[in-house]
């Protein structure tokens, strides 16, 4: 019984961790993701805890500066976008958002939501990054 608390509480942490960590690369994901498991599940929580990581650590790399760069200098839509949900990485943006690619690299794209300029992966309209 023990055992199957600590894995679940391991997975959990792990997932966490995993989100903590989901702007950086897959290693650091299953790093951060298999150092939280280990402190709270021992052996199995390193392991649940860095398959864990790894998968968030995959699904989101960051954008290059350039992308990033050129979104923070394109001028504010007259009017804004604001939706009820809240915009999270790696979950993605609602379809009534207009969704803007950036000419310079297509495989990034990019919106106004809530007063937050958001990078997304055109397709799946994913968030990427949440500029501040």
């Amino acid at each position: 019984m023990k055992t199957k608390v600590l894995s679940v509480a391991a997975l959990a942490l792990g997932l966490t961790a995993g989100c903590a960590f989901a702007q950086s690369s897959t290693v650091t994901g299953a790093a951060g993701g298999a150092v939280t498991g280990a402190v709270v599940g021992g052996p199995v929580g390193a392991a649940v805890g860095g398959v864990a990581g790894a998968v968030v650590g995959t699904a989101i790399d960051p954008p290059p500066q350039k992308v990033v760069t050129y979104v923070r200098e394109q001028p504010l839509p007259e009017e804004e976008t604001v939706v009820r949900e809240r915009v999270v990485v790696g979950r993605p943006l609602p379809e009534t958002i207009v969704v803007r690619t950036v000419p310079q690299n297509p495989k990034y794209a990019y919106a106004i939501v809530n007063h937050e300029r958001v990078i997304v992966e055109p397709s799946s309209r994913k968030v990427i990054k949440i500029l501040n």
